[in-house]
């Protein structure tokens, strides 16, 4: 026995869109949104499944919506690419679902919360580790007190987060998880999941046996296609990788010269600076032996007016050469 993949968006309206899958969809939106409590009573499957068209395989928006007793919407999508531009799709369908409600002229009041059910086949919110499901509201930004009508809700199920086995399930939320994650590679209904009813009869659903040849043929086309492009989106994403690498190690090398560029400019602005200081102490040696020299002079024509003064009064040679402490050498240069 096998399982068609409740993964693809194909066998997933199958599973959880068909007429006859309120039980199955009520159950499942109860263990997902509710942590297993039977808040849903009863539901509307609003858009009933129909094999997705192949041209180009351009998949619808949705993959279910349903209007639960109390009046809220929900509306539903399985994605296993992480195509670009995924965050402002669900926010987009999300609004799209919301706005909908009302025709022109209608009260506002009559408008019913909308929550958007986004399951991943990839990661999502890495920063979210190990959390599996994680839902967002309109809150203040700073307080975090939600909107007065916090009538918009996503909620995200990034299965690549699940990782219990069989044996470890707890309750009907990790079952349903462990179904959506793991039917497509079973080839029995184990045990604990037969005794969950709505679980049994989406595995009823899900045999491969019970697929027309036009939807096997379309499963088959959707599964290729589905691996295609996971092998265009994982070149693309490291196209892109080598490409931030390359930039990166382009602006590190960039950086690098202008550092070894600046620390060159300040090298020689140094060295201007030690040779404008040292032109400086030049000048000022100079100056300052200018200066010696003048002082010299200067004595030197004092003495010169002094000896002549004392010879004018009479005084000897050497009176003189004694009263002014002069030496011998000195006399005779100034006699």
């Amino acid at each position: 026995m096998r399982f068609i993949n409740p993964k693809t968006d194909f066998a997933f309206k199958k599973i959880f869109g068909s007429a006859g899958s309120q039980g199955i969809l009520r159950s499942f939106l109860n263990a997902v949104l509710y942590e297993g409590l039977p808040r849903i009573a009863s539901l509307e499957i609003v858009d009933p499944y129909s094999i997705p068209r192949l041209e180009g395989m351009k998949d619808s928006y949705l993959d279910v919506r349903a209007v639960l007793d109390d009046g809220q919407h929900v509306i539903i999508e399985m994605q296993v690419l992480n195509v670009p531009g995924m965050e402002k799709r669900v926010l987009y369908n999300a609004a799209k679902e919301y706005s909908n409600q009302l025709i022109k002229g209608q009260d506002y009041r009559l408008l019913n919360p909308v929550i958007a059910l986004t399951l991943t086949d990839f990661i999502m919110f890495p920063e979210l580790e190990g959390q599996v499901i994680s839902r967002f509201i309109l809150a203040e930004k700073n307080q975090l007190i939600a909107y007065p009508e916090g009538d918009v809700e996503l909620v995200f199920v990034e299965l690549p987060k699940f990782h219990r086995e069989l044996e470890d399930l707890r309750g009907l939320t990790d079952e349903w998880l462990y179904f959506v994650g793991r039917a497509g590679e079973l080839e029995q209904v184990p045990e604990r999941l037969g005794k969950v009813d709505e679980i049994d009869d989406a595995f009823e659903i899900a045999q491969t046996v019970r697929l027309s040849a036009d939807e096997e043929h379309a499963l088959e086309l959707k599964t290729r296609w589905i691996a295609d492009q996971r092998m265009i989106l994982a070149a693309k994403q490291d196209a892109d990788a080598q490409t931030a690498a390359a930039l990166a190690a382009k602006q590190d090398a960039e950086a690098k010269a202008q550092d070894a560029e600046a620390k060159a400019q300040d090298a020689e602005a140094k060295a201007q600076d030690a040779e404008a200081k040292a032109q400086d102490a030049e000048a000022k040696a100079q100056d300052a032996e200018a200066k010696t020299q003048d002082a010299e002079a200067k004595a030197q024509r004092y003495l010169v007016s002094l000896i002549q003064m004392l010879k004018q009064q009479g005084a000897s040679d050497e009176a003189i050469a004694q009263q002014l402490g002069l030496s011998a050498e000195q006399a005779r240069t100034l006699f």
